[in-house]
C-alpha cells in the first residue's frame, strides 16, 4: 500500500527541479559582477580621471570574451562536465572581481574586468541554461529555460542598487569585493549539488516514458575546442544560423551593450543620481525575471519566430522614446520604459533556444553557444560605440536612435526564419 505514494512523490520531487535550483543560483552569482560595471563606471571616471570610451572598452572585451567563451563553454561541459565548468568559471569570477581593487591604469581593468571576468561569465553564461534544460527536462524545456535565463535578471536584481549605492557611500573597491565573496561563496553550492545528467543518479530527465532508461549523455571523443569549430562549419552552411545570428547580434547590442552599460552614465549626464538609476535597472530586472518566464511558457506553445518579431519590434519603440523620457527626476513614463524594456529584455532566449533545438537537432547547444556569441559581439560593439559617441556629442541620443532602427531590422529578419526543421549530419 505505501508503494504508490512513493513512487508518486519521486516523480513529484524530481531531482531535475533541485539541479535547475542550483543551476539558478549560479546564475544569480555570475550576474553579479556582470552588471556591476555600468553602476562602477562613474566612480572610476571620478577617481583615475579615464574616459568613457576607455571604460567602455573594458566592459567591452568583458562582453565579448562573454560571447566567444560560450560555444567552447558548451563543448567543455560535454566533454568534462557541466559541474567542473561552472565551479572553475565562479572561481574565476571572482578573482576577477576581487583583483580589480588594485588597478592603477586602465589596461589593469581591461584584464580583469575584461578577461578574467569575461571568461568566467562566458564559461556558464546562457549556454549553460540551455545545457540544462536540454539534459534534465523533456517536458517545460521552454519553461526551464526561461526561468534559468531570468537568474541573471535576479542578480541584476539584487546586486546593482546595492553595488551603486556602496560605490557612492563607500567605495567601488568595496563594492567589487562584495561581488567576488557572494561569487565564491556560491562555489561549494554548485560543487556539491550540481549534476551533470540524470544518468548520475540513475534517473531519466523529467517527464520522460516510465519505461525510459537512463542513459548518460553521450560524450564527444573530439577535442572541446575542435567540436566547436566543426558544429559552426555546420551550422554556418544553414541560412536559418545567420538570421539567428543577426537577430541575436541586434538583440545584445540592445540590452548589454547599451542599456546594460550606458544607462546609468547617460541618466546621470540628465542629473539623475546613480543610486537612483541603478534602482531602475534593476526594475528592468524585476520584469526581466516575469517577462523571461512567460515568454518560455509561450514557447512552448507559440512560434517562436512570430515571438521574436513581436519583442525586437517593442523594443526598437521604446528605444526611439528613450531620449525624451530621460531627466533627473523619476516620472512615470520613465517608470513605463523600464516595466516594458524589462519584459522585452532577454524574452528574445527561450525562442531563440527552441529554434537552435528544431533546426540543428543535437547540434542545438552548441550552435546556441555560436549564436549567443553573436549576440555579445553586438553588445561589445555597441557598448564601444556608445562610449565614443559620448565623448564625440556629449550625449547618447543618436545611440538610443541606430539601436531603435536596428531593432526593426532583428524584427523583419526573426519573421522569415526557415519553418522546416534541417537538422546537420
Amino acid at each position: 500500500m505505501s508503494t504508490p505514494p512513493t513512487r508518486t512523490r519521486a516523480r513529484r520531487f524530481h531531482p531535475a527541479w533541485i539541479v535547475a535550483a542550483v543551476a539558478f543560483l549560479a546564475l544569480v552569482g555570475a550576474a553579479g559582477f556582470r552588471s556591476a560595471p555600468s553602476a562602477l563606471l562613474l566612480p572610476l571616471e571620478n577617481e583615475f580621471g579615464w574616459t568613457r570610451s576607455e571604460l567602455s572598452v573594458a566592459v567591452g572585451v568583458n562582453i565579448l570574451l562573454y560571447g566567444l567563451t560560450a560555444p567552447f563553454a558548451a563543448a567543455l561541459m560535454e566533454r568534462f562536465g557541466i559541474r567542473k565548468v561552472v565551479t572553475v568559471a565562479l572561481v574565476a569570477i571572482s578573482a576577477g572581481a576581487a583583483l580589480s581593487i588594485f588597478v592603477t591604469e586602465s589596461w589593469m581593468l581591461v584584464l580583469t574586468w575584461g578577461v578574467l571576468i569575461g571568461l568566467g561569465t562566458g564559461s556558464m553564461a546562457l549556454v549553460f541554461a540551455a545545457m540544462i534544460a536540454d539534459r534534465w527536462f523533456l517536458r517545460r524545456k521552454g519553461l526551464i529555460t526561461g526561468v534559468l535565463t531570468a537568474g541573471s535578471a535576479t542578480g541584476q536584481l539584487i546586486f546593482l542598487p546595492i553595488v551603486a549605492t556602496i560605490a557612492t557611500d563607500q567605495s567601488w573597491r568595496t563594492a567589487s569585493l562584495l561581488i567576488a565573496a557572494i561569487a565564491l561563496a556560491v562555489v561549494p553550492v554548485t560543487a556539491v549539488f550540481l549534476r551533470n545528467s540524470p544518468a548520475d543518479l540513475g534517473m531519466t530527465p523529467f517527464g520522460s516514458p516510465a519505461d525510459a532508461v537512463p542513459t548518460p549523455p553521450p560524450r564527444s571523443p573530439i577535442n572541446p575546442a575542435k567540436r566547436a569549430i566543426q558544429v559552426l562549419g555546420r551550422a554556418a552552411k544553414v541560412r536559418t544560423f545567420w538570421a539567428l545570428v543577426a537577430g541575436f547580434a541586434i538583440c545584445g547590442a540592445t540590452t548589454n551593450g547599451l542599456i546594460g552599460t550606458h544607462f546609468i552614465p547617460s541618466a546621470h549626464d540628465h542629473g539623475m543620481a546613480e543610486p537612483v538609476a541603478a534602482s531602475l535597472l534593476a526594475i528592468v530586472g524585476i520584469f526581466d525575471v516575469v517577462g523571461t518566464i512567460a515568454s518560455g511558457f509561450l514557447t512552448d506553445r507559440i512560434n517562436p519566430r512570430i515571438l521574436l518579431a513581436i519583442y525586437y519590434a517593442g523594443r526598437g519603440v521604446s528605444l526611439l522614446i528613450l531620449p525624451f523620457l530621460l531627466s533627473a527626476t523619476v516620472r512615470p513614463p520613465i517608470i513605463l520604459f523600464v516595466v516594458i524594456y524589462g519584459l522585452d529584455w532577454v524574452a528574445t532566449v527561450p525562442p531563440t533556444a527552441a529554434l537552435c533545438r528544431e533546426v540543428f537537432g543535437a547540434d542545438g547547444p552548441v550552435v546556441y553557444g555560436w549564436v549567443f556569441a553573436s549576440h555579445q559581439i553586438g553588445a561589445s560593439l555597441a557598448a564601444i560605440a556608445a562610449g565614443v559617441l559620448r565623448d564625440v556629442t556629449g550625449e547618447y541620443t543618436w545611440a538610443w536612435f541606430g539601436a531603435a532602427a536596428l531593432c526593426v531590422v532583428a524584427a523583419v529578419v526573426s519573421a522569415g526564419i526557415a519553418r522546416r526543421a534541417i537538422v546537420p549530419a
